[in-house]
């Protein structure tokens, strides 16, 4: 295997095709044993139950939706080859260390797709997505802290009337004709088909190869910028810059460890753009709010009905609802935990961009777009960087693609967070332009 010259950060173990040519083989092997276990399809609802409990609410005798769910096929094999790689990568060794926390993440999976419906089932659904009412390690808050006070905030902003309602009068054609000529001038190399599909249970869903909208959901212009930038642009590019890394396929593989920092960083780059509005913004948050809910102890109504008292539409509230007890138990107890990691991920990914460019790191930028990577992936993998064995990424969005501009504002952006604004009030901006004028009248007095 020809590398490129080795890089500052290169070890011996880094290079010794002895050491490297049983790990590939491992890491083919778990690719091999992993790559068909695909969550979200294993515990997602069918369009029935939601609709019956809509019908039920709509005359007031609303029940908890009914869901039959059963484990997918093939849940031994993956866990009996999980453990097999798990005892054989040496965790010493950047390459092993990948493939060993890959494996754990599949593993994880396995098992928590194989408890569906009970309460281990959200046990393995913490470890893999975390949850939203810890607080973090060396900070005062949790993610439900930053949640509230997004919802908080944008409240108070939503009331001021100043802000208008975004009306979704697109249709999924409209909005497909309109993607596909962002799309396909971009990934010419690697088409990505944009299909209406009548049977999808969100509005919208994206792989490496193609982006689904549902038939019958109504969009915006703004839903057009946020699917774009943060489906296509992150998480269809980052699988594709995976699956064009030549000689690792483990970077294409988008594992359950790399869901947190994937949505974080996909829903940064809904802010990094513009795209994100105030409903949008809401929405991850009452996201968060959800999850702790159904932690606490909530159904499938609690959480309707929370989603609901906050503005959104029967439909959008039922399907909000519906996410977070995916796999689980809709009375109550089994809970998916994912829809926190939007928050939590997108946190994570702010505060890594600004301290990699305060510690003139931009480089790692660039690494979080070769594949589905994780934060601290892009740090631990250098060595492999350096050798040439992970390669740079072939797509990278415009507003991370500019390290000049980016860094710029990320290292004022590290600034400004330490300026505590709770000293200040609007009327200040008319007292600091008193200054000068009362200055000058003394004197002239």
């Amino acid at each position: 295997m020809d590398f490129r010259p080795a890089g500052p950060h290169d070890a011996s173990m880094v290079d010794d095709a002895d050491v490297l040519a049983p790990l590939l083989a491992l890491e083919t092997e778990l690719v091999e044993a992993t790559k068909g276990l695909r969550i979200l399809g294993a515990i997602s609802w069918p369009r029935g139950p939601v609709e019956e409990f809509l019908a039920g609410w709509r005359v007031g005798s609303p029940r908890i939706p009914q869901v039959t769910i059963s484990p997918p096929e093939g849940l031994a094999a993956v866990l009996q080859a999980t453990d097999a790689v798990l005892a054989r990568a040496p965790r010493d060794h950047p390459l092993g260390d990948l493939i060993w926390k890959t494996a754990w993440s599949y593993h994880t999976a396995a098992r928590m797709l194989d408890s569906m419906g009970t309460l281990a089932f959200t046990e393995r659904s913490i470890e893999l997505y975390g949850r939203p009412d810890k607080n973090r390690t060396r900070q005062n808050w949790s993610d439900l802290d930053a949640a509230e006070f997004l919802l908080e905030k944008s409240a108070g902003l939503l009331s001021s009337a100043v802000i208008d309602d975004v009306n979704p009068d697109m249709s999924a054609e409209d909005l497909a004709a309109r993607m596909r000529a962002l799309i396909d001038p971009i990934f010419v190399d690697d088409p990505i088909e944009v299909v209406i599909a009548p049977d999808l249970v969100s509005k919208a869903s994206a792989a490496s190869t193609r982006v689904r909208l549902r038939e019958d959901a109504r969009f915006s212009l703004l839903d057009l910028d946020q699917l774009f930038e943060h489906e296509v642009m992150v998480h269809s590019a980052t699988m594709i810059s995976g699956k064009r890394q030549p000689h690792l396929q483990i970077l294409g593989l988008g594992s359950p460890r790399t869901t947190r920092h994937q949505e974080g960083l996909a829903t940064f780059a809904e802010i990094a753009t513009g795209s994100m509005d105030l409903a949008r913004l809401r929405r991850i948050a009452l996201r968060v709010r959800a999850v702790s809910i159904a932690l606490n102890g909530g159904d499938f109504l609690d959480v309707f009905k929370m989603f609901l008292g906050e503005g959104q539409s029967e439909e959008e509230s039922a399907q909000s609802a519906m996410r977070v007890f995916r796999g689980g138990d809709p009375r109550g107890g089994a809970v998916f935990t994912k829809d926190g990691t939007y928050i939590a991920g997108l946190f994570e990914v702010d505060m890594f961009l600004r301290v990699a460019a305060r510690d003139n790191r931009p480089e790692l930028i660039h690494r979080l777009f070769s594949g589905r990577l994780t934060l601290g992936d892009t740090v631990a993998l250098s060595p492999l960087y350096d050798s040439g064995l992970i390669v740079g990424p072939r797509y990278v969005p415009t507003w991370a693609s500019d390290l000049r501009r980016l860094t710029a504002t990320m290292t004022y952006s590290a600034f400004v967070n330490l300026v505590d604004l709770d000293n200040l009030v609007l009327e200040d901006a008319v007292r600091f332009d008193d200054r000068a004028y009362d200055a000058w009248s003394s004197v002239e007095d």
